[in-house]
């Protein structure tokens, strides 16, 4: 494993820092109506220098680059304001889903847009009754003609409030096992039929969606892979999600250090509290381990491999060390910690927004569960969990 960047790496990222520099500045210095129109400005001026997505081929507006200088970019960006999740399902999930299986019409139709952050994509697996079983999905699709008519509902879909598009997972064909009878299809969401339904969180914000199909007719002509082999393409998009999400940001051991010196407990400082000291111990090595895995993929990306299934190990360790810290924090400051203000926060308020937010995390891109499974299985050559449901039609299993 190395530490340090190699001399090309090293170029590459002081040119993407100088650019930075440059930009954020004249892009701060202009006067957006919002959030979301200062995100798209953003992303605009990005695929225009090619940083929207550096490993994209130049033909969909990429710079045709390599995974380390795609991590080297991001490293780089995130030291600065100007972060707007609005394009990450997007350009990270659907779009490459549909590069992958559309026509040629509707990727030049598609790509180029998405990349300049002029539409936004959203990805609708979730239902209701099927926990972290993507494969377990009632929302039917039937034939009807050129077009299917669509019925069923989807939840925790993340920004279906602001897309323009989305890409769906539907069953197709009941008599077949649950994984070979879905289709994969992509949609306009202002579609007759779509109702689209924020879901109000405990964070105060309204980022999940539940989204209902009634009678949504679906052309043909926007199918993406074959009829009843959903799945394939739905493991694509699985696997970009995987690193889309990647691991957790925010509050960590330094902060709740600075905290922990100005709190105090029943013998001064809570920072002098052998009990404290000792958890803070274990979220500093808890951290270092992921820092030290993260960089066995970047050296892994930088040597032109593909990262493995251990990437998973990430997440799981990020947003438990996120939601244990934040917890600590929050009863640590004791009645002041219920105050929402981030104004009269310390750290404006990253302890409780770390409260609020772990546990979403820890289902995004994958429950701690399905994760675990994942290094179980494919890491640790552990067998697999037994399934009676293997071979079964789908519709012998709902009833």
């Amino acid at each position: 494993m190395d530490f340090n960047d190699s001399p090309e790496e090293a170029e590459y990222r002081a040119k993407a820092r100088a650019w930075l520099e440059k930009n954020v500045a004249e892009h701060k210095a202009m006067n957006h109506a919002d959030d979301m129109a200062a995100g798209k400005a953003w992303q605009r001026r990005k695929a225009e220098a090619g940083y929207a997505q550096i490993t994209w081929p130049k033909e969909w507006g990429g710079a045709g680059g390599t995974p380390i200088q795609s991590v080297i970019f991001g490293q780089e960006e995130a030291k600065f304001p100007v972060q707007y999740g609005y394009f990450t399902i997007g350009l990270g999930m659907c779009v490459p889903t549909v590069m992958a299986f559309a026509d040629g019409d509707t990727k030049k139709r598609f790509v180029g847009p998405a990349l300049r952050g002029e539409e936004i994509w959203s990805q609708l697996f979730s239902e209701p009754a099927g926990g972290s079983d993507v494969a377990a999905i009632r929302t039917r699709a039937v034939r009807d003609g050129d077009d299917w008519v669509v019925n069923g509902q989807k939840v925790w879909t993340s920004g279906a409030h602001y897309s323009d598009y989305g890409i769906v997972l539907v069953r197709t064909n009941p008599d077949v096992p649950k994984h070979k009878g879905l289709t994969m299809f992509w949609l306009d969401l202002k579609s007759p039929g779509v109702e689209i339904r924020p879901i109000h969180q405990m964070s105060g914000g309204s980022n999940f969606n539940e989204v209902y199909f009634t009678d949504v007719r679906i052309p043909d002509s926007q199918r993406l892979g074959a009829v009843d082999d959903g799945w394939k393409v739905a493991l694509v998009t699985l696997m970009n999600e995987r690193l889309a999400v990647g691991g957790a940001s925010g509050a960590s051991p330094k902060e709740i250090l600075a905290l922990a010196k100005d709190l105090d407990a029943a013998d001064g400082p809570l920072v002098k509290d052998s009990a404290f000291r000792q958890r803070l111990a274990d979220w500093y090595v808890q951290s270092e381990g992921l820092k030290n895995t993260r960089m066995r993929t970047m050296t892994a990306l930088s040597r032109g491999q593909t990262p493995g299934p251990e990437s998973s190990i990430g997440k799981i360790i990020a947003a438990n060390v996120l939601q244990d810290l934040g917890n600590a924090a929050v009863e640590a400051e004791d009645q002041y910690g219920i105050i929402n203000d981030p104004a009269l926060l310390p750290l404006k308020g990253l302890f409780q927004g770390a409260v609020m937010n772990a546990p979403g995390l820890r289902i995004a891109g994958g429950t701690d569960e399905i994760l675990k499974n994942i290094i179980a299985e494919r890491v640790l050559g552990l067998p697999g969990e037994i399934r009676t449901d293997k071979d079964a039609a789908f519709k012998d299993l709902v009833g």
